[in-house]
């Protein structure tokens, strides 16, 4: 798939799994279909860990960097739902990252996506980059993948919001790889020059369970 737009957030966090079936009525009911009204969003994605642990892969891709601090955005942010304050104390280890995206090649939504998360090495961000922007580059024409993409957390100077109140404060990554296609083994069996990186990436696989964009029977 490629992105769509210049920015996005991308969150993982953990379900308890007696709380997964409302979790996922909450998230692709009302929370998705909510933040798919904010102008500037053009696609959410919702995936769940392919190894059947509690963990979940959200993205919510945006039109611009200026959207992360966006009125509309911040209102939304500032007064949750009644569901949402109920729920969102049960994202635990949350990971929230507000992304520029510095590369994205692919087209389509394919069923699994395989993200990293890592920091260059000291001074090696830019030999980082151009080596991770050549393999990537080419990723989508193997058989089994869709798309390759490349993020680095920037987060807005903005006070914090309720919901990041309510949730106890979220914790960041720093460069995000994105790897996506429609064949696990071959998702997974990617490997990337992360030589120049400060140390190994998180690398997990996630499952595909709902997708809606902006034009989708979602009103602005």
């Amino acid at each position: 798939m490629a992105l769509l737009g210049s920015a996005a957030v991308a969150m993982w966090w953990d379900i308890a799994a007696a709380l997964r079936t409302e979790f996922e009525d909450w998230h692709s009911h009302e929370h998705f279909p909510e933040r798919m009204r904010i102008p500037g969003f053009r696609r959410g994605s919702r995936w769940a860990d392919t190894a059947g642990g509690e963990g979940f892969f959200v993205l919510y891709e945006l039109h611009a960097y200026e959207t992360l601090a966006s009125a509309a955005y911040l209102a939304r942010l500032n007064d949750p739902t009644p569901w949402s304050q109920r729920l969102m104390p049960q994202h635990r280890n949350m990971v929230r990252s507000q992304c520029r995206i510095l590369e994205s090649v692919g087209g389509g939504i394919g069923q699994y996506m395989r993200t990293l998360r890592l920091s260059p090495a000291p001074g090696r961000a830019d030999d980082l980059r151009r080596r991770l922007a050549t393999v990537l580059a080419v990723i989508p024409d193997r058989p089994g993948l869709t798309g390759a993409h490349l993020l680095r957390t920037e987060t807005p100077d903005l006070a914090p919001t309720t919901e990041q109140r309510i949730r106890g404060g979220d914790a960041v990554a720093d460069w995000i790889i994105l790897l996506s296609g429609y064949d696990h083994d071959a998702v997974a069996a990617v490997d990337l020059p992360l030589d120049d990186a400060a140390r190994p990436p998180l690398d997990a696989v996630y499952r595909l369970c709902h997708s809606l964009a902006a034009i989708e029977g979602v009103a602005p």
